[in-house]
């Protein structure tokens, strides 16, 4: 008997996979309200005999005959139940960990705390493009559980994976890990930059010197994290020439070997705007060439490869006024590097939930480009007084992103930017940033 506690699109997945797998489950949520018959119903009725439903309270006689349990990521840790587990000695699995499990063909994983979604999109495209069999799959929006049982041999799987999903791997190997940069995000749930850190790198943990871990030169931690690697490490730097590894000079990305440099590509050819978007693409040349994709292959759907949806993407243009949705721009970082990427004055709609973030740097970061922040959301008074702080005063508070969106569209004049860049999590106003990301751009297209 194997545990799934959460029965969400991840947990629904992982039990799945198991019951396909002949296994029988115990479903938990600690939710006492859900329904059954509607959970029942999420199956094959052929698995139904194999499926124990327990909710409110998982109690240590339920644990009698488990073997492990897969906790869906959104569970802390800390929860009443977890302390359960641990106290019985129940092995608690992440799901990638279950799609680890039953995966049989190669594995590329990606994490850092920003540019995961858009680093394995484009890794995606280029797999592709390359190998006879390919998948996407993660935190972009597919469980990898949902893909595991039907890799093979020859297929590659890309996966983009959170920390929250790093902190329960066993087992875990890809023969690919990258990781692109990690800044303060999720200290709610892992309190200390010290444990984030750690969760992040045990994407390595399992890896050997026959394994491959592409890392951002330019964050301090990771430099030193290269001496502590097993796997060969290859750097991508968007700051200076590398003697080994993948640069960007000028427009150029390069690749060097023993000092010797080569023209890779030209960002000025690529769809997608900023510095951080350059990082992600050598991040993406690094990842795959190292998988044995030939350059010109990658080079192509580079230049091929457009924005990832909520993740700087251009909506729509009204009124001589351009309109940006970086919905996914979830912490202070992500929320820099999209205002660093508009050209001109811009407008910010910003806030959300309270994920224990600080708002210094991403204030400082508007200089005199950003002309007004328009804020919602539980954070709206903690960010406009660390804005006055700092001598930004243009703040107006709303309660809805209708009147954020008319807020900017009444005051923005041809060649300025709306930008929705929240530097905060959905949670409390939107069910998550896909959702909040959609109704800004209908709030656009209800404009023209």
């Amino acid at each position: 008997m194997i545990g799934v506690a959460g029965l969400g699109k991840s947990g629904i997945s992982a039990a799945t996979l198991l019951l396909k797998n002949n296994e029988a489950v115990i479903l938990f949520d600690s939710n006492k309200e859900l329904n059954k018959e509607e959970i029942l119903a999420k199956f094959d009725k052929a698995y139904h005999k194999n499926i124990n439903i327990i909710l409110g309270e998982l109690k240590k006689s339920d644990l009698e005959d488990m073997s492990y349990l897969v906790i869906s990521p959104g569970i802390d840790l800390e929860t009443d139940f977890v302390q359960v587990l641990k106290a019985n000695n129940i092995p608690i699995w992440s799901e990638i960990e279950l799609g680890f499990k039953y995966d049989k063909g190669g594995l590329i994983a990606i994490t850092g705390t920003n540019g995961k979604t858009t680093t394995t999109s484009l890794v995606g495209e280029i797999m592709s493009n390359f190998a006879k069999s390919s998948f996407t799959v993660g935190n972009i929006g597919i469980p990898y559980t949902d893909i595991a049982d039907k890799t093979d041999e020859d297929s590659v799987t890309v996966l983009e994976t959170s920390s929250f999903q790093l902190e329960t791997i066993i087992d875990f190997r890809p023969n690919i890990s990258a990781i692109l940069n990690i800044t303060p995000d999720h200290l709610n749930r892992h309190h200390t930059m010290e444990n984030y850190i750690k969760v992040k790198e045990d994407i390595s943990k399992n890896q050997t010197e026959d394994d491959f871990c592409i890392l951002n030169y330019e964050d301090e931690a990771l430099r030193e994290f290269a001496n502590r690697v097993k796997a060969k490490v290859v750097f991508f730097s968007s700051k200076r020439k590398l003697e080994n590894g993948f640069y960007l000079d000028k427009d150029i990305i390069m690749q060097s070997k023993d000092g010797v440099a080569k023209e890779i590509l030209d960002t000025k050819k690529l769809n997608i705007l900023g510095r951080h978007n350059y990082e992600n693409v050598m991040a993406a040349i690094a990842i795959s060439s190292s998988y044995g994709v030939p350059i010109d292959s990658i080079v192509n759907s580079c230049y091929a490869f457009h924005a990832v949806e909520h993740r700087i993407e251009f909506v729509k243009e009204v009124n001589g006024v351009r309109y940006y949705n970086d919905s996914k721009g979830t912490n202070p970082d992500a929320a820099i590097q999209a205002v660093l990427a508009m050209p001109a004055a811009t407008y910010i709609i910003a806030g959300g939930y309270d994920k224990g973030s600080e708002y210094d740097e991403w204030i400082e970061s508007f200089g005199t480009k950003v002309k007004k922040l328009v804020l919602m959301g539980a954070t709206a008074g903690k960010i406009e007084e660390c804005a006055k702080k700092h001598g930004f005063n243009d703040i107006v508070t709303v309660d809805s992103m209708q009147e954020a969106v008319e807020i900017c569209a009444n005051e923005a004049k041809t060649g300025e930017y709306v930008l929705l860049s929240p530097a905060c999590a959905s949670w409390g106003m939107f069910k998550n940033y896909e959702e909040r990301g959609r109704i800004f751009k209908d709030c656009i297209r209800e404009l023209g």
